[in-house]
């Protein structure tokens, strides 16, 4: 039932994260509507549609940086079409997105390079992909100690005196 009303049905589910405090509302399509929740949208379904439009300082211009980048020269896909589906059109399309795409994930993220952990399968590193991998390591523990993400760069540490 409504949390609103208590009249009818439920179909709109709300769930907000503010501070780490979840708040959860159930709410009858007239209900959602009185509260200015829009239904029926079409693109709304798509996980960025909402947040590639969210209202912030410069959110107009989050995947345009303020210029227009034109279609990739590869596959021909804009800015546009990613605005709509959420999805790039070939592999091309991030070089030609870049610096509007790095915003974006600064904004999800933020940050724009990954300092997560780096996953090596079950196995052990081959001898040939221990430099590779140290270097790797060594990049990320610059990173984590130059955004003061001490916790990480201890646990970077010890793999890279682990592994050397």
């Amino acid at each position: 039932m409504c949390d609103r009303c208590g009249e009818r049905k439920a179909s709109i589910h709300l769930t907000q994260i503010v501070d780490n405090t979840v708040t959860t509302a159930h709410l009858c399509e007239a209900c959602a509507a009185d509260q200015g929740v829009k239904t029926g949208e079409p693109g709304a379904s798509h996980p960025l549609s909402g947040f590639v439009g969210a209202p912030g300082p410069g959110a107009a211009a989050v995947l345009t940086g303020g210029v227009d980048a034109g279609p990739c020269s590869f596959c021909g896909a804009s800015l546009g079409d990613f605005r709509e589906t959420g999805r790039l059109g070939c592999p091309h399309c991030y070089a030609a997105f870049e610096p509007q795409l790095r915003e974006l994930l600064r904004r999800i993220h933020g940050a724009s390079q990954h300092v997560g952990r780096l996953y090596l399968g079950a196995a052990a590193p081959a001898t040939a992909e221990v430099p590779k991998l140290l270097a790797v390591w060594r990049e990320q523990l610059r990173r984590a100690i130059d955004t003061e993400n001490f916790e990480l760069a201890a646990e970077l540490r010890d793999r890279i005196r682990g592994l050397e």
